[in-house]
């Protein structure tokens, strides 16, 4: 799930070398906490948060595959 974050991401920035992705393993889930540079963090999110939503909802469907509940923070 990190690298596929990572994919994502790395793609839609301008600074692909910001991105950083922190692994927390939850009571009944992983979370996945997304830092990049400040300057693309309107990037990351888009218009309304459209990209973000996009985002959380391609990680979540490839987790659900491997029976896994991924959560998707922008920090």
């Amino acid at each position: 799930m990190k690298q596929l974050l990572y994919i994502i991401v790395k793609s839609l920035v301008d600074n692909p070398d910001m991105v950083e992705i922190t692994e927390v393993n939850g009571e009944t889930s992983l979370i996945l906490q997304l830092k990049v540079a400040q300057e693309d963090m309107g990037k990351v999110i888009g218009k309304q948060g459209r990209i973000a939503k996009a985002i959380r909802t391609v990680v979540k469907a490839a987790a659900i595959k491997q029976n896994i509940k991924v959560v998707v923070e922008i920090v």
